[in-house]
C-alpha cells in the first residue's frame, strides 16, 4: 500500500509539472521584451525567485536546529539517567 502511494504521488508529480515547463518560454519572452525596452523588470524577477528559493531552505534550516537541539537534550538526559 505504502508502495502504492508513492508511485501514484510521483507520478501525478510528472503528470502536472508539463504545464509548469509551459510558463518558462512565457517568461523568457516578456524579460526579453522588457530588456529591449530599458525595463529593469529581469532583476526585479531574479530577487523575486531568490525570495522564492531561500524560504524552504530557511524552514528547513530552522526545523533542523530543532530537532538537533531536542536531540541533543534527550541524550544529555540519557547520560545522566545512567
Amino acid at each position: 500500500m505504502k508502495k502504492a502511494i508513492i508511485i501514484l504521488t510521483i507520478l501525478s508529480m510528472v503528470i502536472l509539472s508539463q504545464d509548469l515547463l509551459a510558463q518558462c518560454p512565457m517568461c523568457k519572452t516578456a524579460l526579453s521584451s522588457a530588456r529591449d525596452n530599458g525595463s529593469s523588470v529581469g532583476s526585479s524577477l531574479n530577487n523575486g525567485i531568490l525570495y522564492l528559493l531561500a524560504l524552504p531552505y530557511t524552514i528547513a534550516a530552522i526545523f533542523g536546529i530543532i530537532w538537533y537541539r531536542h536531540s541533543r537534550i534527550q541524550k544529555r538526559k540519557r547520560i545522566s539517567a545512567i
